[in-house]
């Protein structure tokens, strides 16, 4: 093997020996670089005719794996023909160095796609799209928090790594830390919004507040968690509107989650009707309204009287269902239909104002015409009436 790379090295060198000897030495790289690819390209097709049609799981793990097996193979073929290329001492150097930035970015790239490969593996087991997807939503919350974090901490293992690789970072590094004290302070506060929301993306990921899915009140504002970042959250309202919050005001600040532990909830109907409605009728057309409705769960049914004004009485309907936006739809439907029951059968039972006039000859004031043992002048009402 290592006969026919030196053959093969030397032939691309001898056609280009009437040029200076670091383009020969370019074009020895270039001609492995390019080897490397063509081998790589035939070894995918080979290991995807391995596999059947079927086996979606393995021809997306080649996919995935396709853009870092293709790098590594051209770092091995580069570095293998550093030699034969015969380049300077200082060019050699600088290739060498190049290849060692790449070998660490690759290690970096397979590192995400392990992550990203072991976290799809792992999500294949939970299904989001069914009606009890509590344990799948905590699941997804939480690898995919995780999995941002691990991005964050990466790309500074990654970046602090390459520098290192620079001789002048490794000399001067102890002296710009010794130096770099007030220039700490001021990037660290510039950086804290950025430390505090990567601490409460951790944070989230292990108490889960919220999670995919849930909904929440936020701001007086009602919707869904539609996704989770390593900095913000975006909140899908129900009107189709999109709220960003950072993520570290659900590790600060008060919030509603009407999903904490299940997605079943409780919706409220409130009714203001007369001291006359009858609540037992009532309450029967209730029961009746939410046995026939296909969004009740089974679980809760109430009415009770709430409260009691100088004009109306108050009554709120407890209904329940499997989550929140069938909730919505059923106190709307509760609501519409008592309200008609109330005004085809009850009609008194509507809110109404009373207002009570006395009868002015039993309060004293006489006949109309005049007061008490005065007769009214009837000359006066008849002149009033020729001048109209």
């Amino acid at each position: 093997m290592e006969q026919l790379d030196t053959y093969f090295y030397s032939n691309v060198r001898a056609a280009f020996a009437w040029a200076p000897d670091w383009v020969g030495g370019l074009a020895v790289l270039a001609a492995a670089a390019l080897l490397a690819l063509a081998l790589h390209r035939v070894a995918l097709r080979l290991l995807r005719g391995m596999f059947k049609p079927g086996n979606e799981f393995a021809r997306r793990i080649i996919d995935r794996t396709y853009g870092p097996t293709r790098l590594a193979l051209v770092i091995v073929f580069v570095s293998i023909a550093l030699g034969p290329s015969n380049l300077s001492q200082a060019a050699s150097a600088r290739i060498s160095h190049g290849l060692l930035i790449a070998f660490i970015l690759l290690m970096a790239w397979i590192v995400n796609r392990a992550m990203e490969v072991s976290a799809g593996i792992y999500l294949r087991r939970f299904r989001i799209d069914v009606e009890d997807n509590l344990l799948a939503r905590k699941h997804i919350t939480q690898i995919r928090v995780l999995r941002r974090a691990g991005d964050v901490l990466l790309f500074i293992v990654t970046l602090a790594a390459v520098l290192m690789t620079f001789s002048s970072v490794r000399e001067y590094g102890v002296s710009l830390l010794a130096s770099a004290g007030a220039a700490g302070i001021v990037l660290g506060l510039a950086a804290r919004p950025v430390l505090a929301n990567l601490i409460a993306g951790i944070q989230l990921a292990v108490t889960q507040p919220i999670r995919i899915d849930d909904a929440v009140v936020v701001e007086g504002e009602w919707g869904w968690i539609e996704e989770i970042t390593g900095t913000y959250v975006v909140i899908r309202i129900w009107d189709w509107r999109r709220l960003i919050v950072p993520l570290s005001y659900f590790m600060e600040k008060p919030f509603q989650n009407w999903t904490r532990e299940t997605a079943h909830i409780i919706g409220t109907v409130m009714l203001n009707v007369d001291y006359r409605a009858p609540v037992g009728r009532i309450r029967e057309k209730l029961n009746e309204i939410v046995r026939e409705s296909r969004l009740w769960d089974g679980k809760v049914v109430n009415l009770q009287v709430t409260d009691a004004t100088e004009r109306t009485i108050q009554l709120r309907a407890l209904v329940s269902a499997r989550n929140s936006p069938s909730t919505w739809d059923l106190r709307c439907e509760v609501r519409e239909k008592l309200v008609a029951f109330l005004q085809e059968e009850y009609p008194d039972s509507l809110p109404r104002y009373r207002a009570e006039i006395p009868d002015l000859q039993e309060a004293g004031a006489g006949p109309v015409g005049g007061g008490p043992g005065r007769p009214a002048d009837r000359g006066t009402a008849a002149g009033a009436g020729s001048r109209a």
